[in-house]
């Protein structure tokens, strides 16, 4: 119940400059940090005692002076992801999730309407509006950055190879696929909507990989190009209920040559639902359903194997990230699953 309470008290607390302030000059009273930030000290000091009970920050009762605790113990980095996270989950997820039930009812973005007068889904609405976009793309961003290497570690792109990103937004995946599995030859081509090309080709030039990396504009449910040897899809199929999963892989079935190969990266729910060191099931069905596609959430990674078997493909490596090098900032937990395509 005090989950949303907490959530904020302690975003506000950054978003107000109070712990960029304490770690400038730590030992301030409630009354410098009002003065420091331009709110009242009783304000102040009512949101400290949450950080003061969570041993984020300290508190001396004799001269009431604050100083940060743990804070002062984590880096930059690592602070700023969460940052990151925190500021998405509140722009994305913390207004729309009042309309919850009425999203499962309707089967539509309900929050999304009421707040922003938007039909469709959240990857839409980020076009017209910009604190939307600002703050989902940038997390997207940085997940796409922070787990790529891992994801090209675990995955086999033939040299000379012909790629297809798809559904790759604005390019990053591309531009990664490339530096990270660059060989003689080489062809990485981002498939997403039409609007998306522009950027998608500056991207390619500012990265220097414009040679190498083209664009093609489609919807994934009208056709998939064909002519490609590999096909990526990455943060895509859990937006989607098993019905659209379903016409997504027969449709990559169907674009590529016998042979031909898929690597997919999905978040995933662990095998047994119960376990508490992955929050995925915490996160994702609200996410999902109220604030983003309406629709959709992970699946078991036997889940992903099953569909795919199903869609004919023969799968060739499944692996979850392990846990315990997920830094405890970050909620997805990823895996990925390699498959070619059957005769």
């Amino acid at each position: 119940m005090v989950g949303p309470a907490r959530f904020m008290n302690l975003l506000s607390c950054f978003e107000l400059g109070i712990i960029d302030v304490l770690r400038e000059n730590p030992g301030m009273t409630a009354a410098k940090l009002g003065d420091a930030v331009g709110a009242k000290p009783d304000a102040v000091e009512q949101l400290l005692h949450l950080l003061v009970k969570e041993g984020f920050v300290s508190h001396d009762e004799g001269s009431g002076a604050y100083a940060l605790d743990a804070l002062a113990g984590v880096a930059e980095a690592d602070l700023r992801r969460a940052l990151t996270y925190m500021n998405m989950i509140k722009v994305v997820a913390l207004r729309q999730l009042f309309y919850l039930t009425d999203s499962v009812r309707t089967g539509t973005l309900v929050g999304l309407k009421e707040l922003y007068g938007a039909e469709g889904t959240l990857y839409g609405a980020v076009a017209d509006h910009r604190d939307l976009r600002e703050s989902w793309a940038t997390l997207m961003d940085n997940v796409t950055a922070n787990i790529d290497p891992w994801f090209f570690g675990n995955v086999d792109i033939p040299a000379g190879a012909r790629v297809l990103d798809l559904a790759g937004n604005t390019g990053l995946g591309a531009i990664h696929t490339y530096q990270h599995k660059a060989s003689p030859g080489l062809r990485v081509t981002t498939f997403d909507l039409p609007e998306k090309e522009k950027e998608c080709l500056e991207n390619f030039r500012a990265h220097g990989v414009d040679e190498h990396c083209s664009f093609i504009g489609g919807n994934v449910f009208e056709g998939i190009p064909k002519g490609f040897d590999v096909v990526l899809i990455k943060h895509f199929l859990d937006m989607f209920d098993k019905d659209d999963v379903f016409r997504i892989l027969q449709g990559v079935h169907s674009s590529l040559e016998v042979g031909g190969q898929v690597n997919i990266m999905v978040p995933v729910y662990p095998e047994n639902i119960k376990d508490t060191d992955n929050y995925n099931v915490d996160f994702f069905p609200a996410f999902f359903i109220g604030c983003t596609m309406a629709q959709g959430g992970p699946q078991k990674l036997s889940t992903y194997r099953g569909w795919l078997e199903e869609c004919g493909f023969e799968v060739t490596k499944a692996v979850t990230k392990d846990p315990a090098e997920v830094p405890r900032d970050v909620i997805p937990v990823q895996a990925i699953l390699c498959a070619t395509k059957t005769a």
